[in-house]
């Protein structure tokens, strides 16, 4: 199973895709050096398989590279930033 992140800037989300098709996705809103997590989806069929582990660490390491901090409004963001200390430096 492949899993692609890409950041959507138009639709204001980062996407997971498997094998090509859309998995999942976390919907953001940006603020000057912030990105604020609002909410994130993966499809029923995609569960239990790491789909949203993968979205929220590819999301969060492109939010490092681009030198933004992290506002963890969504209640799955918030709880892997939690189980991931390595991680916590980008919380605002």
């Amino acid at each position: 199973m492949s899993k692609e992140i890409s950041d959507n800037p138009g639709a204001s989300r980062y996407e997971v895709r498997v094998d090509g098709s859309l998995a999942g996705f976390a919907e953001y809103r940006t603020r000057p050096g912030k990105i604020v997590f609002t909410h994130t989806e993966v499809d029923g069929a995609y569960e239990g398989q790491g789909v949203g582990s993968a979205l929220a660490r590819g999301a969060l390491d492109d939010v490092r590279a681009k030198g933004l901090a992290v506002v963890p409004l969504c209640p799955f963001i918030k709880g892997w930033i939690d189980k991931h200390p390595d991680y916590q430096d980008l919380v605002a």
